[in-house]
């Protein structure tokens, strides 16, 4: 596995190494001992798993602490532009975005501490979203914030997406009292 960084501290793309031949392709998605040579160091105990056509805009979700989700992202099918904001307040990075795309030909990871609200643009039909968490679902503890927020300036490539009602009720980011 190779590891990049990115503009944003700790948040990081995870290049596996992947085996093919004529039969196709073989890689390890998740390996803990490989993941703690990489310096994450991270206990996941939920997967999840979303399929959406092209143009499908998922976020910005976060959970707030003590239901705060770390989460290691990737698409299985298709390509989604995967976007992460840095909520952490004390972070030199606090309120700047990093975008990066993932897609089952690349077969790129990213590595999204707590402390970040995460989204994704789906740019193919049928895309296969995976993510892998470090702390269950909380309803209570979900927040968001709208896609386009003005102070973000988010480049989504997109001018309308499809986004659901809940997701088109999330707050600006001025907003958002980080506890992060």
């Amino acid at each position: 596995m190779k590891l990049q960084k990115t503009k944003i501290e700790d948040l990081l793309i995870i290049q596996p190494d992947v085996f093919t031949d004529e039969r196709g392709y073989f890689f390890e998605s998740f390996q803990k001992e490989n993941f703690l040579k990489l310096g994450i160091d991270a206990d996941f105990v939920q997967d999840n798993e979303s399929m959406s056509a092209k143009g499908v805009l998922r976020g910005l979700h976060l959970q707030v602490p003590p239901f705060a989700q770390g989460k290691l992202v990737r698409v299985v099918r298709g390509a989604a532009l995967d976007v992460a904001v840095d909520l952490r307040k004390n972070s030199k990075t606090y309120g700047k975005w990093e975008s990066v795309v993932l897609s089952a030909e690349n077969k790129l990871m990213l590595w999204i501490p707590e402390g970040f609200a995460h989204g994704f643009l789906t740019l193919e039909d049928h895309t296969i979203f995976q993510y892998k968490c470090t702390n269950y679902y909380n309803r209570e503890s979900e927040c968001g914030i709208i896609w386009n927020d003005p102070d973000l300036k988010i480049d989504w490539g997109i001018e309308n997406p499809v986004v659901s009602e809940k997701d088109l009720k999330g707050l600006a980011f001025k907003d958002i009292n980080s506890i992060f």
